[in-house]
Protein backbone atom coordinates (compact mmCIF):
# COMPACT_ATOMS: atom_id res chain seq x y z
CA UNK A 1 0.00 0.00 0.00
CA UNK A 2 1.36 3.43 -0.88
CA UNK A 3 0.12 5.82 1.91
CA UNK A 4 0.80 9.68 1.98
CA UNK A 5 1.99 10.58 5.24
CA UNK A 6 1.72 14.58 6.71
CA UNK A 7 2.21 15.01 10.43
CA UNK A 8 3.67 18.79 10.09
CA UNK A 9 2.34 20.56 13.49
CA UNK A 10 -0.11 17.86 13.91
CA UNK A 11 0.52 15.87 17.07
CA UNK A 12 -2.91 13.95 16.26
CA UNK A 13 -1.39 12.68 12.69
CA UNK A 14 2.43 11.96 14.32
CA UNK A 15 0.56 9.36 16.64
CA UNK A 16 -1.46 8.00 13.44
CA UNK A 17 2.20 7.69 11.39
CA UNK A 18 3.34 6.08 14.60
CA UNK A 19 1.15 3.45 14.80
CA UNK A 20 1.36 2.56 10.65
CA UNK A 21 5.25 2.16 11.96
CA UNK A 22 3.60 -0.67 14.39
CA UNK A 23 1.88 -2.56 11.36
CA UNK A 24 5.38 -2.60 9.22
CA UNK A 25 6.73 -3.98 12.07
CA UNK A 26 4.14 -7.20 11.83
CA UNK A 27 4.62 -7.52 8.35
CA UNK A 28 1.90 -5.17 6.80
CA UNK A 29 3.61 -3.84 3.63
CA UNK A 30 3.37 0.21 3.66
CA UNK A 31 5.36 2.45 1.39
CA UNK A 32 5.50 6.26 2.27
CA UNK A 33 5.04 9.15 0.39
CA UNK A 34 5.69 12.17 3.14
CA UNK A 35 4.44 15.88 2.00
CA UNK A 36 7.13 17.77 4.45
CA UNK A 37 10.59 17.15 5.56
CA UNK A 38 9.37 16.95 9.78
CA UNK A 39 7.01 14.24 7.96
CA UNK A 40 9.90 12.89 6.06
CA UNK A 41 12.37 12.62 9.27
CA UNK A 42 9.74 10.74 11.37
CA UNK A 43 8.98 8.39 9.21
CA UNK A 44 12.82 7.74 8.54
CA UNK A 45 13.06 7.43 12.56
CA UNK A 46 10.60 4.85 12.68
CA UNK A 47 11.53 2.88 10.21
CA UNK A 48 8.89 3.41 7.46
CA UNK A 49 10.13 2.97 3.68
CA UNK A 50 9.63 6.27 1.50
CA UNK A 51 9.15 6.97 -1.90
CA UNK A 52 9.45 11.19 -3.03
CA UNK A 53 6.16 12.84 -3.90
CA UNK A 54 7.67 13.55 -7.52
CA UNK A 55 7.97 9.70 -7.96
CA UNK A 56 4.37 8.44 -7.85
CA UNK A 57 1.33 8.78 -10.06
CA UNK A 58 -0.95 7.52 -7.48
CA UNK A 59 -1.54 6.90 -3.66
CA UNK A 60 -3.45 4.22 -2.24
CA UNK A 61 -4.27 6.22 0.84
CA UNK A 62 -3.15 9.94 2.57
CA UNK A 63 -3.45 10.96 6.30
CA UNK A 64 -3.55 14.92 6.80
CA UNK A 65 -4.56 17.25 9.64
CA UNK A 66 -7.03 20.64 9.51
CA UNK A 67 -6.81 24.24 10.45
CA UNK A 68 -10.44 23.91 11.00
CA UNK A 69 -13.56 22.24 10.18
CA UNK A 70 -17.34 22.52 10.55
CA UNK A 71 -19.85 19.94 11.89
CA UNK A 72 -20.82 19.86 7.78
CA UNK A 73 -17.30 18.69 7.72
CA UNK A 74 -16.04 21.66 5.37
CA UNK A 75 -12.45 22.71 6.55
CA UNK A 76 -9.57 24.71 5.87
CA UNK A 77 -6.08 23.51 5.49
CA UNK A 78 -2.62 24.06 4.42
CA UNK A 79 -1.69 27.07 7.23
CA UNK A 80 1.47 24.69 7.92
CA UNK A 81 3.06 26.28 4.67
CA UNK A 82 3.03 23.21 2.11
CA UNK A 83 -0.77 23.98 0.55
CA UNK A 84 1.31 23.46 -2.63
CA UNK A 85 2.42 19.45 -1.87
CA UNK A 86 -1.19 19.07 -0.05
CA UNK A 87 -2.77 20.04 -3.60
CA UNK A 88 -0.75 17.61 -4.90
CA UNK A 89 -1.58 15.01 -2.73
CA UNK A 90 -5.16 14.86 -2.66
CA UNK A 91 -5.25 15.03 -6.41
CA UNK A 92 -3.34 11.46 -6.38
CA UNK A 93 -5.06 10.12 -3.43
CA UNK A 94 -7.18 7.02 -3.93
CA UNK A 95 -9.26 7.77 -0.39
CA UNK A 96 -8.28 10.92 1.86
CA UNK A 97 -8.15 10.93 5.39
CA UNK A 98 -8.58 14.07 7.70
CA UNK A 99 -7.46 13.98 11.47
CA UNK A 100 -8.25 16.49 14.02
CA UNK A 101 -9.79 16.71 17.21
CA UNK A 102 -12.72 19.13 18.79
CA UNK A 103 -10.37 21.96 19.74
CA UNK A 104 -10.36 22.60 15.19
CA UNK A 105 -14.25 22.41 15.43
CA UNK A 106 -15.62 26.31 14.79
CA UNK A 107 -19.14 27.44 13.90
CA UNK A 108 -18.44 28.56 9.98
CA UNK A 109 -14.85 28.89 8.45
CA UNK A 110 -12.63 31.81 8.92
CA UNK A 111 -11.81 31.14 12.24
CA UNK A 112 -8.39 30.77 11.28
CA UNK A 113 -7.09 32.50 8.61
CA UNK A 114 -7.37 31.38 4.62
CA UNK A 115 -3.85 30.15 3.49
CA UNK A 116 -2.85 30.93 -0.05
CA UNK A 117 0.39 29.76 -1.80
CA UNK A 118 2.20 32.02 -4.43
CA UNK A 119 5.22 31.88 -6.49
CA UNK A 120 7.17 34.84 -5.28
CA UNK A 121 7.68 36.43 -8.62
CA UNK A 122 4.05 36.61 -8.65
CA UNK A 123 3.92 37.98 -5.04
CA UNK A 124 2.59 41.82 -5.64
CA UNK A 125 -0.13 40.75 -8.39
CA UNK A 126 -1.51 38.31 -5.97
CA UNK A 127 -1.21 41.25 -2.81
CA UNK A 128 -3.01 43.63 -4.84
CA UNK A 129 -5.61 41.06 -6.12
CA UNK A 130 -6.55 40.31 -2.71
CA UNK A 131 -6.58 43.88 -1.68
CA UNK A 132 -9.31 44.12 -4.51
CA UNK A 133 -11.56 41.77 -2.78
CA UNK A 134 -11.22 43.47 1.11
CA UNK A 135 -8.99 41.15 2.18
CA UNK A 136 -5.60 42.12 4.01
CA UNK A 137 -2.81 39.57 2.76
CA UNK A 138 -0.07 38.97 5.44
CA UNK A 139 3.13 37.50 4.04
CA UNK A 140 4.76 35.53 6.71
CA UNK A 141 8.40 35.51 6.82
CA UNK A 142 11.37 34.74 8.91
CA UNK A 143 13.63 37.58 10.17
CA UNK A 144 12.19 39.29 7.41
CA UNK A 145 13.83 37.23 5.18
CA UNK A 146 12.68 35.46 2.02
CA UNK A 147 14.80 34.65 -0.57
CA UNK A 148 15.00 31.72 -2.87
CA UNK A 149 18.21 30.69 -5.63
CA UNK A 150 17.35 27.55 -7.97
CA UNK A 151 20.72 27.27 -10.36
CA UNK A 152 20.27 24.26 -12.94
CA UNK A 153 23.21 23.11 -15.42
CA UNK A 154 22.98 20.77 -18.39
CA UNK A 155 25.22 19.31 -20.41
CA UNK A 156 25.19 16.55 -23.15
CA UNK A 157 27.84 15.81 -26.00
CA UNK A 158 29.80 11.98 -26.56
CA UNK A 159 33.20 11.14 -25.38
CA UNK A 160 35.20 8.34 -27.89
CA UNK A 161 31.82 8.03 -29.23
CA UNK A 162 29.78 6.87 -25.94
CA UNK A 163 26.95 9.75 -25.74
CA UNK A 164 26.31 11.54 -22.11
CA UNK A 165 24.15 13.78 -20.50
CA UNK A 166 24.94 15.51 -17.22
CA UNK A 167 23.23 17.65 -15.34
CA UNK A 168 23.32 19.54 -11.96
CA UNK A 169 21.25 21.63 -9.97
CA UNK A 170 21.71 23.63 -6.46
CA UNK A 171 18.48 25.47 -4.21
CA UNK A 172 18.95 27.47 -1.73
CA UNK A 173 15.84 28.78 -0.15
CA UNK A 174 15.81 30.38 3.11
CA UNK A 175 13.17 32.22 5.63
CA UNK A 176 10.20 31.67 3.38
CA UNK A 177 7.79 30.75 6.43
CA UNK A 178 8.05 30.30 9.94
CA UNK A 179 11.64 28.27 10.32
CA UNK A 180 12.08 27.65 7.05
CA UNK A 181 15.57 26.63 5.71
CA UNK A 182 16.27 24.43 2.89
CA UNK A 183 19.37 23.82 0.83
CA UNK A 184 19.67 20.91 -1.70
CA UNK A 185 22.29 19.84 -4.42
CA UNK A 186 21.32 17.46 -7.11
CA UNK A 187 23.20 15.62 -10.01
CA UNK A 188 22.45 13.15 -12.63
CA UNK A 189 24.51 11.39 -15.25
CA UNK A 190 23.37 9.16 -18.14
CA UNK A 191 25.01 7.27 -20.51
CA UNK A 192 23.89 5.92 -24.16
CA UNK A 193 26.26 3.26 -25.48
CA UNK A 194 25.55 1.38 -28.06
CA UNK A 195 26.61 -2.33 -28.52
CA UNK A 196 26.28 -4.96 -30.90
CA UNK A 197 27.55 -2.93 -34.32
CA UNK A 198 24.69 -0.06 -33.14
CA UNK A 199 22.34 -2.76 -32.90
CA UNK A 200 21.62 -2.53 -29.01
CA UNK A 201 21.20 0.73 -27.20
CA UNK A 202 21.60 0.95 -23.39
CA UNK A 203 20.41 3.84 -21.10
CA UNK A 204 22.28 3.74 -18.02
CA UNK A 205 21.23 6.90 -15.17
CA UNK A 206 22.47 7.55 -12.09
CA UNK A 207 20.85 10.15 -10.12
CA UNK A 208 22.06 11.63 -6.40
CA UNK A 209 20.66 14.02 -4.09
CA UNK A 210 21.81 15.99 -0.86
CA UNK A 211 19.60 17.91 1.45
CA UNK A 212 19.52 19.46 4.34
CA UNK A 213 16.62 21.39 5.70
CA UNK A 214 14.52 22.77 9.10
CA UNK A 215 10.69 22.86 7.92
CA UNK A 216 10.96 24.25 4.14
CA UNK A 217 7.92 25.66 3.02
CA UNK A 218 7.26 28.09 -0.03
CA UNK A 219 5.75 31.54 0.43
CA UNK A 220 2.56 31.57 1.86
CA UNK A 221 0.07 34.73 1.50
CA UNK A 222 -2.49 34.85 4.69
CA UNK A 223 -6.01 36.46 3.68
CA UNK A 224 -8.02 37.71 6.34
Amino acid sequence: MLACLDAANLPTATLAIKELAKLITNDFKITGVPSSESTKELAISLGIPLLELGEVSSIDISIDGADEFTKDLNLIKGGGGALFREKIVASLSKKKIIITDGSKLVKKLGAFTVPIEVNANAAAYVTAQLQKLNGKPVKRMKANTAFTTDNTLSISGSFKGLPYRVSAGYLDQQGVVIKSDLKRATGALTLSPRLFTDHLKIDLTVKGSLTESQYPNDSVFIFH
